[in-house]
């Protein structure tokens, strides 16, 4: 089966704020401690949070990238949470929406409504698990690992569907920040550190996506040798772990 943690190849790699860090660092330790001691609805419980976190980052993505589709996508919701979303400066604002609404942004990368009830599946699997009803739906390690399975399933599938999201995202890095005269951080690594993972919270999966583009598509362009700078350095940081 998979492993629990191949989870944490698709969470950021590094985080805006150190409370954002110690955030998902607790639910990883509430998930450890947990599945350890045989405590597997609570196990559940911590893994569908670090989940739905991974849900959080990528319609962030949606955000920062797909700026139109995303404002579209608020079409429905009131005029309160529309300006909240619309000027949130973290993922976790997100949060503040129920989780079956906040599961619609995933129809801007191409999720139909099969899929998203699919995933809505889980939600509602998490409402029932943390609810004092008398039962314990996850009492053996064997029947969290089969949801843990599912689960990564689903991540993994949201997670190609945001492939031309992270592609853009990238495209629009290089073509922005080429020029070391005119960007934040002179140094190449500084750049890709600050403004390109820590701004679009990008995940392991997500730096391979960016690894695998092809950046002589800017052949023509006059930053060219800034953007092959940019692609060397992001391979150089990441060779061996993507």
């Amino acid at each position: 089966m998979d492993e629990p943690t191949d989870l944490a190849s698709y969470l950021p790699l590094s985080f805006k704020s150190e409370k954002e860090q110690e955030y998902i660092a607790f639910l990883w330790d509430a998930f450890e401690t947990n599945y350890t001691h045989g405590k597997y609805q609570f196990a559940f419980l911590a893994y569908h949070m670090l989940t739905m976190s991974f849900v959080y980052f990528n319609i962030w993505q949606i955000k920062q990238t797909e700026q139109k589709d995303f404002a579209m996508g608020l079409i429905g919701f009131g005029k309160d949470i529309e300006k909240s979303l619309l000027e949130a400066t973290s993922p976790f604002v997100f949060s503040t929406v129920n989780e079956r609404s906040i599961l619609r942004f995933l129809k801007l990368i191409g999720c139909d409504n099969g899929k998203i009830g699919t995933y809505a599946n889980l939600v509602d699997d998490r409402n029932e698990s943390a609810h004092p009803n008398g039962n314990i739906f996850y009492s053996t390690e064997v029947a969290l690992d089969v949801k843990i399975g599912e689960i990564l399933r689903v991540v993994a599938e949201i997670q190609d569907h945001s492939k031309p999201v992270i592609e853009r995202c990238y495209r629009e890095f290089l073509v922005q920040n080429h020029d070391p005269d005119e960007r934040e951080y002179v140094e190449a690594a500084d750049q890709i550190r600050e403004v390109l993972i820590h701004g679009n919270y990008l995940s392991q999966r997500d730096i391979e996506i960016c690894l695998g583009l092809d950046v002589e598509q800017f052949a023509d362009s006059t930053g060219i040798e800034g953007i092959r700078e940019l692609h060397a350095s992001l391979f150089e940081q990441f060779k061996g772990v993507c």
